[in-house]
């Protein structure tokens, strides 16, 4: 018996967004709804929003099983909360036992490319481990998208993910960022919970260096994104750039010489 692959199947950056309902073929190339249509087998970040995803497959090319066939495993808590890029694949071995039956197998994250800013590393790592072809497809990368539209280093770059809540303890991690940005020329990628968006922007625009280039990406991908880059001082002087960012969108941040 031939074995199945694990496909890293990208999903809109509209997770949990009003404007969440665009017909999935205009969010998504052809050939990933097409292999998403075929699957049958999902490990998923959330199941529930898996769910919703899948109803938007079976809209656009339809499924291969109805929704209540498919077979969608959810990732455990523990794994959301502190990533998977250093745990024991042992258990995602397991949950790969299917494509060892012949069954292709869809990773997905709740928004996104899976395993990136999201968990999933652990099972592409047991499904190299088990000799399976790993076949990411083709689809939305929130950070990269940021990245090409901030105007920042696209040749050296770093994700930082999220920095502390705590004030004081933020405000002194970013300034250790910027003068490593400020050294290197590398460009520092963040993100943050959408409730917490504004907080950070203030933390950045207070604690980054003048000179320092700063871009806010939010919303990417829907009709409504927005896209600023300019120096802090700018920030700071034109309070127009920040007064009409859609910060309760998903948002990525980005700074760097």
């Amino acid at each position: 018996m031939t074995p199945g692959a694990l496909y890293l199947v990208p999903t809109p950056l509209d997770f949990g967004v009003a404007e969440a309902t665009d017909p999935l073929e205009a969010l998504l190339p052809g050939e990933t709804l097409a292999v998403a249509g075929r699957l049958t087998h999902w490990i998923a970040e959330n199941a529930k929003s898996a769910r919703a995803f899948l109803k938007r497959v079976d809209a656009a090319v339809g499924l291969a099983a109805p929704l209540q066939e498919q077979h969608i495993l959810e990732l455990p808590r523990q794994t959301h909360k502190r990533g998977d890029h250093t745990q024991d694949d042992r258990a995602a071995r397991d949950w790969l036992a299917p494509a060892l039956q012949g069954h292709g197998i869809g990773l997905l994250s709740e928004a996104g490319m899976p395993a990136i800013a999201d968990p999933g590393s652990g099972v592409v790592r047991a499904a190299h481990a088990l000799g399976l072809r790993v076949c990411p497809l083709v689809g939305p990368v929130s950070l990269m998208l940021a990245l090409a539209g901030s105007g920042l280093n696209g040749q050296h770059f770093a994700f930082v993910g999220y920095v502390a809540q705590d004030p004081p303890t933020r405000a002194k991690r970013l300034r250790e960022l910027d003068a490593l940005a400020t050294r290197s020329g590398q460009a520092q990628i963040l993100i943050e919970t959408p409730y917490r968006n504004a907080a950070l922007l203030r933390a950045l625009i207070d604690s980054l260096q003048p000179g320092t280039r700063l871009a806010v990406a939010c919303g990417l991908a829907l009709h409504t994104q927005a896209i600023r880059s300019a120096r802090v001082a700018d920030w700071r002087r034109e309070p127009a750039l920040a007064a009409d960012l859609p910060l309760d969108l998903p948002a990525v941040f980005l700074f760097g010489p």
